[in-house]
């Protein structure tokens, strides 16, 4: 695997010069800022999103099809945005495009009397948030030489998850103090928060429309959408083997919450245990916004896939913790904030790191928004056969959930060990 004293191939020139600092440019800081916003708006509506329902009486199904219905379009249109991209020679616009949907949708939620058009908004929020991922990431490739391309997704990442610590804490203060309104109405306080995301969601598409610049390239209409899949490198294929084995045991981490949850409850009673479930997934978010800037440093001096197969193997053992959690029926919180925060590690490295070996494995500028479409498929897929595995095994037995989620985990490692 390249390291960042060779030179890696590359078609395109990174966008803001090469000095020394070069790779803290406009365009990264720029995209940075938008991913904070923007999280920080949509984690607002997420974290009272499931009271919201609860006080429009919807039925106990409405929340899984929300998600479930949301994220597959989210991973579906995201090649289909990539390859677009890649044939009309802009990304820019598309991505500003998207993070206005996602920034507005979620006001919606204001006017909402039954829950099909909280459906809704969260399919206009996830087809936005479909179409300006992989754009946005190829965008991040390019604005940076290949040896600085860890620490601009690093940074990137940082920043991302920066703003899904500040959007629950922002939504929590602000139901304390809209409390008071909810005497005559309870719906008031969710409303009301539902429509200030509308600052932040608005603000990231400003922000990405104003301070970041794009390196624009001819337009290629002749291109098709199968021959831009097959043009692919092979290196890259199998690279997406490894990631999707690995995807197919990483399930959504909220399933974290609820083995805190059952694990502490006998110890400290439902309510102290959701409580202290929710502080360590905090924990967790913490570890990973403070891990993704120094994993992508230390990827551009020793080289991403070895650490990305150290971060596969680290999410493996951590389910392999949680095993044993079960079976011995630990209430032990520290064992369990350790867990959380070696889960926080490993997602930072996961995140930051598949990011960068897609564009040093795709030096090819005309076909880079395709292969970042392709990824947030493999991805998406993952997700759902992960969560929905985990959750059948779940009800036969939390250990069998996690047991699986580490085979799978471990057997990605080493398809993406055996990389070359």
């Amino acid at each position: 695997m390249t390291r960042a004293s060779e030179p890696r191939p590359d078609d395109g020139k990174p966008s803001q010069g090469d000095g020394a600092a070069s790779w803290l440019n406009r365009n990264v800081l720029g995209m940075g800022l938008t991913s904070l916003l923007s999280d920080a708006s949509h984690e607002m509506a997420t974290a009272v999103m499931a009271g919201f329902l609860a006080v429009l009486g919807a039925p106990a199904y409405a929340l899984g099809l929300i998600e479930g219905i949301s994220d597959a379009l989210s991973s579906f249109v995201k090649l289909a945005a990539g390859w677009w991209s890649d044939r009309i020679g802009r990304r820019k616009s598309i991505v500003t495009v998207g993070y206005a949907l996602t920034g507005g949708a979620f006001a919606l939620f204001a006017v909402a009397a039954s829950w099909p058009l909280v459906l809704l908004g969260r399919m206009v929020a996830w087809f936005g948030r479909g179409i300006r991922g992989p754009l946005r990431d190829a965008m991040l490739a390019e604005s940076v030489s290949p040896g600085d391309r860890g620490k601009a997704f690093g940074f990137h990442r940082a920043a991302d998850t920066l703003g899904a610590i500040l959007g629950p804490l922002m939504a929590a203060a602000l139901m304390f103090l809209l409390r008071p309104y909810a005497a005559e109405d309870p719906s008031t306080p969710f409303r009301t928060i539902f429509l200030l995301t509308l600052m932040p969601g608005l603000g990231a598409a400003a922000a990405f429309a104003l301070m970041v610049q794009e390196q624009r390239r001819p337009a290629n209409h002749g291109i098709r959408l199968w021959a831009s899949l097959r043009e692919l490198p092979r290196d890259f294929r199998r690279f997406l083997v490894g990631v999707g084995v690995f995807g197919a045991g990483d399930f959504t981490h909220t399933l974290l919450i609820l083995a805190a949850t059952q694990l502490l409850t006998p110890s400290h009673g439902v309510v102290t245990a959701g409580q202290i479930a929710a502080l360590l997934y905090a924990l967790r978010n913490a570890l990973y916004t403070a891990a993704s800037y120094p994993v992508g440093a230390l990827s551009d001096r020793i080289g991403p896939r070895g650490l990305l197969v150290a971060g596969y193997a680290l999410a493996a053992a951590v389910m392999v913790g949680f095993v044993f959690a079960f079976a011995a029926e630990t209430s032990s919180i520290l064992f369990l904030a350790v867990l959380f925060s070696l889960g926080g590690v490993f997602i930072a490295v996961e995140d930051s790191l598949e990011g960068v070996l897609t564009a040093d494995l795709v030096p090819d500028l005309s076909n880079r928004g395709t292969a970042y479409g392709v990824m947030g498929i493999v991805n998406g897929v993952g997700d759902f056969i992960s969560s929905a595995v985990v959750g059948l095994l779940w009800a036969f037995s939390p250990e069998a959930g996690f047991a699986y989620a580490a085979a799978a985990m471990l057997l990605g490692a080493v398809l993406l060990y055996r990389l070359r």
